[in-house]
C-alpha cells in the first residue's frame, strides 16, 4: 500500500497553503489593529471602570482570533475549496453599503437606509422579489427604529419617515 500524500489518504490529493486565506488573515489583522488604534483616540470620560474604548478593543481581539485561525487553517490547507467567483452578489452588496452611507449622509435616514440595505443584500442571495423584499425592509426597519427609539431610548439617523413616527 502506498501514500500518496502526508495524510496517509490516497484518495486525497495533497494540501497546499492557500494564499488566498491567508490574504485575508492579513486584512482582518490589520481591521483589527485599526480598531484598536482608533480606541486608543477616544475620550474616556469615567474615572474608573470600562470607558467608550472598550468595546471596539473587545471587538478587535475577536477578530484577532479569527485571523489567527484563519492564518493557521491557511497554513495547513484547510480551509473549505470556494466556488467559482461571481462578482455580482459582493458588488450588490457594496452598492446597499453604499446606499446606507448615501442615504444617511444626505438625510433620509435609518429606516430607508436599512432598507435599501436589506433589498440590495436579498437580490445578492437570489431572491428577485423586489417589491416584497422592500416592504419587509420598510416593517423590519420601522420596528427596529422604534424598538431602539422608544423602548432602548437610542437615537439613530432620523429623516422624512421617522419624523412621521
Amino acid at each position: 500500500m502506498t501514500q500518496d500524500n502526508a495524510s496517509g489518504d490516497p484518495a486525497q490529493p495533497p494540501r497546499r497553503v492557500d494564499r488566498a486565506g491567508i490574504v485575508i488573515a492579513a486584512l482582518l489583522a490589520v481591521l483589527a489593529a485599526v480598531l484598536v488604534f482608533d480606541a486608543r483616540g477616544l475620550s474616556s470620560t469615567t474615572m474608573y471602570g470600562m470607558g467608550p474604548e472598550a468595546m471596539p478593543v473587545v471587538v478587535a481581539c475577536g477578530i484577532a482570533l479569527l485571523a489567527i485561525a484563519n492564518f493557521v487553517d491557511a497554513l495547513r490547507g484547510n480551509l473549505p475549496v470556494r466556488e467559482s467567483a461571481d462578482p455580482v452578489p459582493v458588488v450588490l452588496i457594496l452598492i446597499g453599503l453604499a446606499l446606507l452611507i448615501a442615504i444617511i449622509g444626505f438625510g433620509g435616514g435609518f429606516i430607508l437606509a436599512t432598507s435599501a440595505l436589506f433589498v440590495t443584500t436579498s437580490a445578492a442571495f437570489g431572491r428577485r422579489a423586489i417589491l416584497v423584499d422592500s416592504i419587509i425592509a420598510l416593517v423590519m426597519s420601522t420596528l427596529i427604529y422604534l424598538a431602539f427609539d422608544r423602548l432602548l431610548t437610542l437615537s439613530l439617523p432620523t429623516g422624512p419617515l421617522e419624523r412621521l413616527l
